[in-house]
C-alpha cells in the first residue's frame, strides 16, 4: 500500500514522533497505522498512543433511564453550529425517547421505530438533513439494565450510563458516573480486560524491556509489574478514585457494598475522522479549472 502525506500525519498526530521516523514505520507496515504504532511501541519511538481514533464529528450524547433500563445515543452532524440548532436538538430528544420507550437495543430497531409524525426515525432524519443541509446520521444506540442505574452528561459531548448491582446512594452513583466519564475505563474489572489486548501489552512490554539489557528473569518480574499497571488503568476497578485517589474505585464499592454491573461511555465523535477543508486549495482549483 502507498504510504500518503496524510497518513504520515495521522501518524504524527497519534504518536507525537517525527515525520521521517512516521513514514518509515508507514512504510515497514505497509500502510497499517495500527501496526506501525504497536511497532514504535515496541521500539519506544512512540511517546504516546493514546488516542484510539481522531475524534472530529460534532454532534449530540443523550442519555435516558426509567427504573431499571436505560439508553444512551449518540447522534451526529458536521458542524457545531448544526449541533445546537432547534430542529437538530428536537429531533435527537425525540430519538432518545424512542430508545427509552421502545427499550431499545439496537441501531436497526430504532431506525425503524416510529416517531410522533407517523415517520420512522430513518425517514425522519432523512427529512432532517433535506431542511439543514447538512448530513446527520443516529450513529449508536445501547440499553444497559440493573438493580440501579445512574447518567451523567458532560455537556453534551460526553455521556455515562451505569448499572449497578442492588441499590446504591445516589450520591455516590452520580460519583461514579463523572468518574467514568473522566477516567475514561474500558472494562468494570481486571477479569474482563480481554486476553488478546493483554498478550499484546505483553509483547509491546517485553520488546522494551529486552532492550534495557537486563538478566530474563529481571525481563520477567518487569513485564508483569508492567501489565499489573496496564490493568488498572483500563479498568475501572482498578482506576485511582478522581475524587480521592487515595483509594481505588473498586476498594470504594467493596467499602459500600456496592457493585459495578455495566457501563457505557460516549465521547462525541470518538473514532470517526472529519475531513479537513483547505478552502484555499479549493479556490485555487476553481481558478484553474
Amino acid at each position: 500500500m502507498a504510504v500518503t502525506a496524510a497518513m504520515v500525519k495521522e501518524l504524527r498526530e497519534r504518536t507525537g514522533a517525527g515525520m521521517m521516523e512516521c513514514k518509515k514505520a508507514l512504510v515497514e507496515a505497509n500502510g497499517d497505522i495500527e501496526l506501525a504504532i504497536e511497532n514504535m511501541r515496541k521500539s519506544g519511538q512512540a511517546k504516546a498512543a493514546k488516542k484510539a481514533g481522531r475524534i472530529a464529528a460534532e454532534g449530540i450524547i443523550l442519555t435516558r433511564q426509567n427504573g431499571s433500563v436505560g439508553v444512551i445515543v449518540e447522534i451526529n452532524c458536521e458542524t457545531d453550529f448544526v449541533a445546537r440548532d432547534e430542529n437538530f436538538l428536537n429531533f435527537a430528544n425525540e430519538v432518545a425517547d424512542l430508545a427509552l420507550n421502545n427499550e431499545v437495543d439496537s441501531l436497526e430497531q430504532l431506525l425503524n421505530a416510529t416517531m410522533a409524525s407517523g415517520e420512522t426515525v430513518s425517514a425522519a432524519r432523512e427529512a432532517l438533513v433535506a431542511k439543514i443541509g447538512e448530513n446527520i446520521q443516529v450513529r449508536r444506540v445501547e440499553k444497559l439494565t440493573g438493580g440501579a442505574l445512574a447518567d451523567y452528561l458532560h455537556g453534551t459531548r460526553i455521556g455515562v450510563l451505569v448499572a449497578f448491582e442492588g441499590e446504591v446512594d445516589a450520591d455516590l452513583a452520580k460519583d461514579i458516573a463523572m468518574h467514568i466519564a473522566a477516567s475514561a475505563p474500558q472494562v468494570v474489572s481486571a477479569d474482563d480486560v480481554p486476553a488478546e489486548m493483554l498478550e499484546k501489552e505483553r509483547e509491546i512490554f517485553t520488546a522494551q524491556a529486552k532492550d534495557s539489557g537486563k538478566p530474563e528473569e529481571i525481563i520477567a518480574k518487569m513485564v508483569e509489574g508492567r501489565l499489573r499497571k496496564f490493568v488498572n488503568e483500563v479498568s475501572l476497578e482498578g482506576q485511582p478514585f478522581v475524587k480521592n485517589p487515595d483509594v481505588t474505585v473498586g476498594k470504594l464499592l467493596k467499602e459500600k457494598g456496592v457493585k459495578v454491573i455495566g457501563f457505557k461511555r460516549y465521547e462525541v465523535g470518538e473514532g470517526i475522522e472529519k475531513k479537513q477543508e483547505n478552502f484555499a486549495e479549493e479556490v485555487m482549483a476553481q481558478l484553474k479549472g
